[in-house]
């Protein structure tokens, strides 16, 4: 693989991920249930965007 296929496929990951990484960062309780979303349904980018959108929204205390 060279150095431009594995940034590509970094990149592509990370953007795959975005989802569980936001929730990582914003410390959400259901972190892990994000993660299994957009483990299972977010290829179908209609569970991406329920993933990026659960996990950009403010948790009530």
């Amino acid at each position: 693989m060279t150095g431009t296929e594995l940034i590509t496929v970094g990149a592509s990951l990370a953007l795959y991920f975005l989802p569980w990484i936001i929730a990582l960062f914003k410390s959400k309780r259901n972190t892990t249930a994000i993660f299994l979303l957009n483990i299972f349904l977010g290829w179908t980018v209609i569970g991406w965007f329920i993933a990026l959108i659960w996990s950009a929204t403010n948790e009530k205390d």
